[in-house]
Parts: C-alpha cells; structure tokens; sequence
C-alpha cells in the first residue's frame, strides 16, 4: 500500500503505519520501546515523534520512505 503523506497530518500517517502493522498501540509501544500512552499521545497529536524515531519505527516495520521533488 502507499500514501502521498502530504496529504496528512504526521500524527495521520503514524496511525496509518500503526494499522498496517496490524497491532494494538501497546503491541506497537513495545517494537518501539514506548508505552501504550506514548503512542497514543503521538496518534491523538498530543505529543509529537522525533524525525530520527520515525525514521527507526519505519526500519522496524518495513516501510520505505521516499521523498521526491515535484
């Protein structure tokens, strides 16, 4: 699957790789040795992830990310 971040909000787009993992927030938390309430916090925009964390949390879970000048 493939979406144009872009297009979402960044708390959006760590729900979405989340939901393609297809694990709870704890289950997730825990590949990323954070809580469920971290997560939560990240998903719910409360609470923001640091780009080298989103970097990590994408080589854990097999998502490729790309960037591409228009």
């Amino acid at each position: 699957m493939k979406i144009k971040a872009n297009n979402y909000e960044a708390k959006e787009v760590v729900r979405i790789i989340r939901e393609w993992t297809e694990l709870t927030q704890k289950e997730f938390g825990k590949t990323l040795s954070r809580s469920r309430d971290s997560i939560n916090n990240i998903e719910n925009g409360r609470n923001r992830m640091f780009l080298n964390d989103f970097i990590d949390m994408c080589k854990k879970h097999n998502i490729d990310i790309i960037i591409e000048k228009k």
